[in-house]
């Protein structure tokens, strides 16, 4: 078994209890940074109408949702959101709890969709579980419209930490695996996740890749203590 399998694998087995568990571990504040992430990307697209709305590494498919939501709010018409995960336990979970989207199971890197169909891709909290990382970067620039844009939040490395980045590290070291672990009684799971932010990108690598992948970035901010990072980039 690859990495890249493995790590599928694993969401596999905490597919169950992964919502309640990052509930618990996020007090909930990830919803505010959804919400933001959905509410800029609508205004950049600036339209009154999207035919496609992709959400990579869709999970139990919350933010399908919030881009449902915050597009009834913002008073734009979405034709079709599509889920897309690897993970067949996590597309079971969002399937019984929002039946009415569409969904496949798929890598990042091989969406089944024919290229220039979607407005907008997003990836909450993915991007950090893609072995082809690059790969699948251009393949979002492939599935995407002229002008369209990829949303990104996840959790960045921080190279040189504030006193709250500190306390951010020190809650995900070694508070965070504890109660994942307590919730959904399988601790590597969640120790996985601190481990995984030490070995991915800071914000700055991030945009670099994305710029090498045929993007224009138009936003990038890091909210609450930096833990978490939304970058907006328009295909050019």
């Amino acid at each position: 078994m690859d990495r890249q399998e493995k790590i599928v694998s694993m969401f596999d087995n905490i597919a169950p209890t992964y919502d309640t568990a990052n509930r618990v571990m996020s007090m909930g504040v990830d919803r505010s940074w959804r919400k933001k992430a959905c509410d800029l990307a609508l205004e950049f697209m600036g339209q009154d109408s999207i035919d496609k709305i992709v959400d990579v590494a869709c999970g139990t498919g919350d933010m399908m949702d919030y881009w449902r939501s915050r597009s009834e709010v913002a008073g734009v018409a979405v034709g079709e959101i599509i889920g897309v995960d690897p993970s067949r336990g996590m597309v079971d979970v969002a399937r019984e709890k929002f039946p009415k989207f569409n969904y496949h199971i798929a890598k990042a890197t091989e969406i089944p969709l024919s290229g220039a169909t979607a407005e907008i891709i997003s990836i909450t909290y993915g991007i950090r579980n893609v072995v082809e990382r690059q790969e699948a970067l251009r393949e979002f620039n492939r599935v995407l419209k002229d002008k369209g844009l990829v949303v990104i939040l996840e959790f960045m490395k921080n190279e040189n930490p504030s006193l709250l980045g500190k306390i951010r590290d020190f809650y995900m070291n070694k508070i965070l695996p504890k109660i994942g672990g307590f919730i959904s009684k399988n601790l590597e799971a969640y120790e996985y996740l601190p481990n995984s932010i030490e070995g991915f990108l800071t914000v700055d690598n991030m945009k670099q890749e994305l710029v090498d992948a045929g993007f224009e970035v138009l936003y990038a901010k890091s909210f609450s203590m930096d833990i978490s990072t939304l970058i907006i980039a328009r295909k050019k």
